[in-house]
């Protein structure tokens, strides 16, 4: 069963830490997984003091995947990617007049992402464009040596509008509506998130995350063009609805966008499986999204742009695509 409960939003200081660890305590023994409180305890602990130190607002902690594979995720607002856990300080070395400064001198020299590492059988660091997550699957018991090993994955948002791609060609997507564009855009973050993580985290029962995950990468371009977004921005913040949007990339590049759309329903059969986090979609969402890969698609072999058109019933499950000429 996926676990999809709200966010805990944390304040500043101690407190933090100790909401923190009770609040994840908390949902691990409503979901029966007592085996797992102690090493979940203990790294949450470890991971938002760091968050708190290093990090910034707004910080949020959080527990999903499934009750068979659960992952405690904190996340806070800066896209400074955490330092991987290093040796720590030989303590007989310290002199009896440094020890007021120990945990400072401990938090610099990676002990509490070691502490993370031994309790985890899986973590890492996300970044993504609002800032970063750090993720781990506690163990059932402690490590006695150094522990799972680190994985940090994704990269700041850069500017992509320079790149030419090879044999570059402009797709003209007309009348593109802004709502279900962002709605998509989302939809479209958090899917690729959410297979990446299951296959750094539990690909022996994914044996697919990975390769979505390295598909969706490749072919979510489209998507993540800064031309595309700045648009999409503007229209937005003039109260337009819908939008022209211009993207440029190579035909065989869009060709394989087909692959995408396969690739999408087949993820809405493992969401209705319960086989991962994110949701099916709506007839809407599958309406638009098809229409907007499609599109890419079918210029690349030559056709002319069509216009999305809506033509919605009561229920918003039906829509409706129109040449221009």
């Amino acid at each position: 069963m996926p676990l999809n409960r709200p966010a805990l939003s944390l304040g500043a200081g101690p407190r933090g830490v100790q909401d923190a660890r009770r609040w994840v305590v908390g949902t691990f023994r409503d979901i029966g997984r007592d085996d797992l409180v102690e090493c979940a305890e203990m790294a949450v602990s470890e991971v938002v003091t760091n968050a708190l130190l290093h990090g910034s607002p707004p910080i949020q902690v959080r527990v999903r995947g499934t009750r068979e594979h659960p992952r405690v995720e904190v996340s806070d607002g800066s896209q400074d990617a955490p330092s991987l856990p290093s040796a720590p300080p030989d303590l007989d070395s310290i002199d009896d007049f440094d020890l007021d400064g120990l945990d400072d001198m401990l938090l610099t020299f990676g002990r509490g992402l070691s502490i993370v590492a031994r309790a985890s059988d899986a973590w890492g660091a996300e970044i993504e464009d609002e800032g970063k997550t750090v993720w781990f699957t506690p163990a059932s018991s402690f490590s006695e040596d150094s522990g799972a090993e680190g994985v940090i994955t994704g990269t700041p948002v850069l500017d992509t509008t320079g790149e030419q791609p090879v044999d570059p060609t402009k797709f003209r997507l007309v009348g593109v509506p802004v709502r279900d564009y962002v709605s998509f855009h989302n939809h479209f973050r958090e899917l690729r998130r959410e297979v990446r993580l299951l296959a750094m985290a539990n690909e022996a029962d994914y044996p697919l995350a990975r390769d979505l995950a390295e598909v969706f990468h490749q072919l979510g371009r489209p998507l993540t063009l800064g031309s595309v977004r700045d648009e999409i921005d503007r229209a937005q913040e003039a109260g337009e609805h819908s939008a022209d949007l211009e993207v440029l990339m190579g035909r065989e590049e869009a060709r394989g966008i087909a692959r995408f759309i396969e690739l999408l329903a087949l993820t809405d059969a493992f969401a209705r499986e319960e086989k991962m986090l994110a949701l099916a979609r709506t007839p809407r969402q599958v309406d638009f999204q098809t229409w907007f890969l499609s599109e890419l698609v079918h210029q690349a072999e030559g056709e002319a742009p069509r216009a999305w058109v809506d033509n919605d019933d009561s229920n918003g499950n039906t829509a409706r695509r129109s040449s221009v000429s």
